[in-house]
């Protein structure tokens, strides 16, 4: 099993920056990718960024050039920092981690954008 902890998230103004934390315990070698989804209330489920155990990342166009997804194999943890953060960012964030047959998801963390 894997467990997932996440850390990091506040309340910020428009324009600026946090960066959450997703550390792994367990059998991470299991896991081939880490996801970033985020909610807001009365939304969808939304993919925000994802980073393969190799490293390899990609990003949704809404936050493609303000966010960065990276990993810490050390530490076990993946980091995403989130720079010039918009209100329409408010939402709770959650880190998920993949392996062949399961899907392992942490607590969430809640984001909030607003002046």
């Amino acid at each position: 099993q894997v467990q997932l902890v996440e850390s990091g998230g506040d309340s910020v103004q428009p324009g600026g920056s946090l960066r959450l934390s997703c550390a792994a315990s367990g059998r991470i070698f299991e896991i081939y990718m880490t996801v970033w989804y985020r909610q807001a209330p009365g939304k969808q489920r939304e993919l925000v960024a994802r980073i393969t155990s190799g490293g390899i990342a990609d990003y949704s166009d809404s936050v493609k050039g303000r966010f960065t997804i990276s990993r810490d194999n050390a530490k076990s943890t993946v980091y995403l920092q989130m720079n010039s953060l918009k209100p329409e960012d408010t939402a709770v964030y959650y880190c998920n981690g993949r392996s062949l047959e399961n899907d392992y998801w942490g607590q969430g963390t809640q984001v909030t954008v607003s002046s």
